[in-house]
């Protein structure tokens, strides 16, 4: 079974890359809304960013692309290493999965909280910016995912089933 899996995801290969692009670029949408709206206000006091009701919008459906970006990605790895074992790849993989910690322990809402001190938590405040660190990890394989894509563009054309 896993074999046919493989086959038919190795002949969808430039679809399933440029999605997985596409998905985990979102994620950059998120990344900002981090960097403007919490840690900038946070290290110097200076808001840059106070989302709208349309970015919150856009935020909370960036956040339920997250969950399919981190399958995808994983399912890109995953398919890579079995072509051929990199070391990239597995940190690749590592990056990746560590953001399920941060999804379902140390998640955004605790931050934000954590930050405006609006409730007495039992965790500790440097927590926070470990859930901040590892929001970011996903930078280098959002490039790499988008340059594969890129590149698979360039070199073939998107199959159309």
């Amino acid at each position: 079974m896993w074999q046919k899996f493989w086959r038919w995801y190795e002949s969808q290969h430039v679809l399933t890359t440029t999605l997985t692009a596409i998905l985990f670029s979102w994620q950059l949408v998120h990344l900002f809304w981090l960097t403007t709206a919490v840690v900038i206000p946070r290290l110097t006091g200076l808001v840059l960013f106070t989302p709208g009701p349309f970015y919150e919008l856009l935020l909370v459906l960036v956040d339920y692309t997250e969950i399919p970006a981190l399958i995808s990605a994983s399912m890109l790895y995953l398919h890579l290493l079995q072509k051929k074992f990199l070391w990239r790849h597995v940190g690749f993989l590592v990056l990746i999965n560590s953001q399920w910690l941060h999804l379902f322990w140390i998640t955004d809402e605790f931050v934000v909280t954590q930050f405006a001190a609006k409730a007495a938590i039992a965790l500790p405040a440097w927590l926070a910016w470990v859930a901040i660190m590892i929001d970011y990890l996903e930078l280098p394989v959002i490039f790499d995912t988008i340059r594969r894509a890129i590149r698979l563009l360039r070199h073939k054309t998107v199959p159309a089933s």
